[in-house]
């Protein structure tokens, strides 16, 4: 979420609104945290907590899941390596996120490897608004937090 600030400065959009994609009983629902690009991550996690038990009590309001300008979809935590999402309009992008793996990488030991925990994300966006170039930009300030999560409080 914190690379919506990122993205901020390179697509024209005043106010980031982030969802995401919740499993209930009757179906798919992605409730939407507003002004998510001014939220710290403690009042993203409250917003979305809030959120969750409203859709799985049936009782989100259409505000509350129409919209929005990005979604984070997360199938990894099903065991789903790595999938597409495609976007909800008339939002500008979406982010399937995969299971973390654990996999051999090259490191400066006397083994010449490490195992590590690799995780696949997915970005789709709609090139009306964002330009692949953007996108692939995006994805690798996503990496960098990702790698060096301290980097978001900073």
């Amino acid at each position: 979420v914190y690379c919506m600030l990122w993205y901020l400065r390179r697509v024209r959009e005043a106010v980031v609104s982030t969802q995401s994609t919740g499993a209930t009983d009757n179906g798919l629902i992605t409730p939407i945290v507003f002004g998510a690009n001014t939220k710290g991550l403690k009042q993203i996690n409250s917003a979305m907590s809030e959120l969750k038990e409203k859709a799985s009590a049936g009782k989100l309001q259409p505000h509350e899941f129409q919209g929005g300008t990005f979604t984070i979809s997360n199938l990894g935590m099903m065991g789903i390596q790595e999938f597409t999402a495609v976007i909800n309009p008339p939002q500008s992008a979406i982010l399937a996120v995969g299971a973390p793996q654990r996999k051999l990488v090259p490191a400066d030991n006397e083994n010449g490897f490490d195992v590590s925990n690799v995780m696949s994300v997915t970005l789709s966006c709609d090139h009306r608004v964002i330009d692949g170039a953007v996108g692939a930009k995006w994805l690798q300030a996503l990496k960098g937090y990702l790698e060096k999560p301290i980097n978001l409080l900073l």
